[in-house]
């Protein structure tokens, strides 16, 4: 079973911009596709990025072009840098890889 550590959520204003890192334990991440979902304030649960074991990636066009995804395999960590974040970028963050979720971190972006 593989452990997932999501970190570096928080409350930034608009524009602003926070990195997110998902750290990972029990297997090698950059075997398989690492994602980055996330759940708004009632909405559902959504994807907004992933990234293989090639290193292709995938955005949501929500975010695609402020948010960029990458890994780092000397860690065994998956990041998400977020930039020019907006009010509806907030909600909580996870972090999946095969059938495992870490726990979460919010992310608040206020207007």
């Amino acid at each position: 079973q593989v452990q997932l550590v999501e970190s570096g959520g928080g409350l930034v204003q608009a524009g602003g911009s926070l990195r997110l890192s998902c750290a990972a334990s029990g297997s090698d991440v950059g075997l398989d596709t690492v994602a980055w979902l996330r759940q708004g304030p009632g909405k559902q649960r959504e994807l907004v990025a992933y990234i293989i074991f090639d290193d292709n990636t995938y955005y949501a066009d929500s975010v695609k072009g402020r948010f960029t995804i990458s890994r780092d395999d000397t860690k065994n960590t998956v990041y998400l840098q977020m930039n020019s974040l907006k009010p509806e970028d907030t909600g909580v963050y996870y972090c999946n890889f095969r059938r495992d979720w870490g726990q979460g971190t919010q992310v608040t972006v206020s207007s």
